[in-house]
C-alpha cells in the first residue's frame, strides 16, 4: 500500500479518536444531527469493533485504550449497560455486544462477561417470523432486513461457540438459509433489502413479501454477516458450515458483476448509470473488507484479492479528501430503511433521497475494517 496513503489514514483515525468521547463520538452523525448524546447503539459498535481490529493488526495500545474506555463508560459493574434496553427488542442493539467478547479477553473485566449475558438474553427473547427469523425490531413486526443478520448473528454465533456448547447452531444457520430462500433473486444473485413474512406492509410485494430494490449497504451488511458468523463458528458442523460458505461465495460472485470500473458499487446496486444513483462509500468499503477477508480465511480464491484492493483504492481515490487541512471520508449514505416514522417506501427515488454525509461510522467503520485487511496483505 502507498506509504503516503497509509500515513494519511492513520492520521485520519487519530483525529477522529482525539475529537470523540463516549457521550459525543464525532463519527455518530445521526446523534449529532438529532442533537442527542450517544447511547448504546450499532453505529458506535461498528466503529469500536474496527478500532479493536486496528489494535489487533498494529499492536498500538492507543486503539485498545480508546475502545476499552469507550465501552467501559457504558457498562456498569453489574453488567447492565447505560442506554441499552433488552425489552426494546431491537436487533441493531446487539451489534455493539460483539466488542464485549474481545474486551473481556483483553481485560478480564467480569462486568464485560456479565454484559455479554445481558445482550444474549435479548437474543433469547427476540420475536420471530413464521419461518424462524428474528424480527428486525419489535416496532417492525414480521420483518427481516438484511442489516439485521449482521447486527445479531455474529454475536449469537460467538456466544454459542464460546459459552453455550453450540446448542443453537442449527437456529443460526437456518436463519441464513431462510433469507436465501425468501430474499434472494435467482436472476441477479442479489438480495432484496427486506422481507415482510406477513405480506402486510405497504412497501412489500403482496405475493413475495419483498421490498423492491437492492440497497448496497444492506447487501454489504449481509456479506459481513455471512463472513463474520462463519469466522466465529466451529467448522466441524460441516454440512451447514459448507453451505454457508457457498452462499457467501455466490454472493461475492454476484456482486462482482456489478463492480464499477472505479472499484466501487452504486447505492442501488444494479442500476448504475441511472439518474441520481451514486457510488457509495459504506457499502463499497464493506465489499472490500468481505473480499479481502474472504480470501484470507480461504473462502475465496487468491485472485479475488485484486477485486478487494480495487474496491478499497476506489473509495480512497473518490472520497478520501483533504478539506482545510483535515482528512474526511465522504460519499456515505446516512441511513435507509423501510416503513417507520418516515413511511419509507423502498423505491429507487427513496434511496436517492436519503442524506449523503462524511465521516459517519457506518462508512468509516467498514473502511477501517477494509484497511486492516489491507494491512494484513502488507504483512
Amino acid at each position: 500500500m502507498d506509504k503516503v496513503l497509509q500515513d494519511n489514514i492513520f492520521k485520519y483515525i487519530d483525529e477522529l479518536l482525539e475529537k470523540s468521547t463516549p457521550e459525543k463520538p464525532i463519527w455518530n452523525i445521526e446523534k449529532i444531527l438529532e442533537g442527542k448524546p450517544a447511547d448504546w447503539n450499532y453505529i458506535d459498535g461498528c466503529m469500536i469493533k474496527a478500532i479493536l481490529e486496528m489494535y489487533a493488526i498494529t499492536g498500538e495500545k492507543k486503539y485498545f485504550k480508546f475502545a476499552d474506555e469507550f465501552i467501559d463508560y457504558r457498562v456498569r459493574e453489574d453488567g447492565s449497560i447505560d442506554g441499552y434496553s433488552v425489552e426494546e427488542l431491537n436487533i441493531d442493539n446487539v451489534n455493539a455486544g460483539k466488542t464485549l467478547f474481545e474486551l473481556y479477553d483483553l481485560t478480564g473485566k467480569e462486568k464485560y462477561r456479565k454484559a455479554i449475558d445481558l445482550v444474549y438474553s435479548q437474543i433469547e427473547k427476540m420475536p420471530r417470523t413464521s419461518e424462524g427469523n428474528f424480527w428486525h425490531k419489535n416496532i417492525y413486526p414480521n420483518q427481516v432486513w438484511l442489516d439485521g443478520l449482521y447486527m445479531g448473528q455474529p454475536f449469537y454465533m460467538e456466544y454459542e461457540t464460546r459459552f453455550n456448547e453450540k446448542k443453537n447452531y442449527d437456529d443460526i444457520y437456518n436463519q441464513f438459509f431462510q433469507v436465501v430462500k425468501n430474499m434472494r433473486d435467482e436472476r441477479t444473485g442479489l438480495y432484496f433489502h427486506a422481507y415482510d413474512s406477513s405480506r402486510e406492509m405497504f412497501w412489500c410485494d403482496k405475493v413475495t413479501g419483498l421490498s423492491s430494490n437492492y440497497w448496497l449497504r444492506a447487501l454489504g451488511w449481509y456479506a459481513m454477516a455471512l463472513l463474520d458468523t462463519l469466522d466465529k463458528a466451529d467448522p466441524s458442523a460441516s454440512e451447514p458450515y459448507e453451505k454457508m460458505k457457498k452462499i457467501f461465495v455466490d454472493l461475492m460472485d454476484s456482486m462482482l458483476r456489478y463492480q464499477d470500473e472505479s472499484g466501487m458499487w452504486y447505492q442501488v446496486v444494479n442500476l448504475g448509470g441511472m439518474k441520481h444513483n451514486y457510488l457509495e462509500t459504506s457499502g463499497s468499503s464493506i465489499m472490500a473488507y468481505a473480499l479481502l477477508k474472504g480470501v484470507r480465511l480461504g473462502f475465496l480464491p487468491e485472485s479475488y484479492t485484486a477485486y478487494g484492493m480495487k474496491a478499497f483504492n476506489g473509495v480512497c481515490d473518490k472520497y478520501l479528501n483533504i478539506e482545510e487541512g483535515n482528512l474526511h471520508l465522504g460519499g456515505i449514505c446516512l441511513v435507509a430503511g423501510l416503513g417507520g416514522a418516515g413511511n419509507r417506501p423502498g423505491t429507487y427515488d427513496y434511496y436517492m433521497s436519503e442524506p449523503i454525509v462524511k465521516d459517519d461510522a457506518k462508512g468509516v467503520g467498514p473502511f477501517l475494517l477494509a484497511y486492516t485487511e489491507m494491512l494484513c496483505l502488507d504483512k
